[in-house]
């Protein structure tokens, strides 16, 4: 990083939303609402799996870790984006622009592998109930949660040390965070084998955890559709319905912005996509988790009671 004072390039700007200058106070209300409703929902989510015994169950303590995933997440980029919107602090610094890659990417890697991790929390759940409780223990469970982190922050180290070392010519991001493909644009150099390195960690995260998420429904719907009961298969159905829902969207919104052929994509294009799974999903997790689930409900409303005694 200290390099930078040969290119002359210290901070970066960027140039977010520059269409939405003649509504940007709607617009900065809009997504402080959304923002503020992101960060309500998860921290209760949070609060009611930590001081409600009724939600002690293994897929409890993932959903409140996913939670605490999303608030980080989103507090990545959403607090620039507002300040970019109202035409404040529109500059970056360097190693500030890193850090905000870094961890953009990181938390992203750690929810793919902790969805994954859940999925095998599904699938023991249902294919192997009467040896849930021995699987999934306290401890495993943990590991499971470790395992997410360590795995998503240690694998995008290595881009962003040969990020670090590039020099610059150019200092306008054409996004409102410091995604790679606006970044390397303003590089002085060729970065293909950045590019190359990126798209195959990328690559290997998702394809892995798509991957065994993808065996482990494939099972479960088997062993769904071979209960003789409709009531039973409703019911099996029920314990995973919210965490598919959310794996889809996830995936979805992953593929969506990042699974495209190059030639057809436009940075405005990337911007307006890219708040898919910056804002909305967020937002969605806690109100599928929340509005599925009968325990997680009565705890919401055992929360609110003891507040109003």
């Amino acid at each position: 990083m200290e390099d930078r004072t040969h290119n002359n390039i210290t901070e970066f700007l960027l140039i977010g939303f520059p269409t939405f200058v003649p509504w940007h106070w709607t617009v900065f209300f809009v997504f402080l609402i959304m923002y503020m409703l992101t960060l309500t929902g998860n921290i209760i989510i949070i609060i009611i799996v930590r001081t409600d015994s009724c939600l002690s169950s293994p897929m409890y303590f993932f959903i409140s870790n996913l939670s605490f995933i999303e608030i980080l997440y989103t507090s990545v980029t959403i607090p620039k984006l507002l300040a970019l919107v109202i035409g404040r602090s529109l500059s970056i610094t360097f190693n500030n622009c890193l850090i905000q890659f870094y961890f953009f990417f990181s938390l992203g890697a750690t929810e793919c592998f902790l969805l994954t991790a859940m999925s095998y929390d599904r699938y023991i759940a249902i294919c192997n109930p009467l040896h849930y409780i021995h699987i999934m223990s306290h401890s495993i469970c943990v590991y499971l949660v470790l395992a997410s982190w360590t795995g998503g922050f240690v694998l995008n180290l290595f881009p962003v040390f040969l990020i670090s070392k590039l020099k610059f010519c150019g200092r306008n991001i054409q996004h409102f965070f410091c995604d790679l493909s606006p970044l390397l644009k303003l590089a002085c150099q060729n970065t293909y084998d950045i590019e190359t390195l990126n798209f195959f960690t990328a690559f290997a995260i998702v394809l892995f955890s798509f991957s065994i998420t993808l065996v482990t429904y494939i099972r479960i719907i088997i062993t769904i559709l071979s209960i003789s009961s409709s009531l039973g298969r409703q019911k099996a159905f029920s314990t995973c319905a919210s965490h598919l829902i959310v794996v889809l969207i996830f995936y979805g919104a992953l593929a969506f912005v990042y699974v495209r052929p190059r030639a057809s994509t436009s940075f405005e294009l990337n911007k307006f996509l890219s708040m898919i799974y910056i804002i909305v999903t967020p937002i969605a997790n806690p109100l599928i988790y929340s509005l599925r689930n009968k325990d997680a409900k009565m705890a919401i409303k055992k929360v609110i009671f003891k507040k109003k005694l």
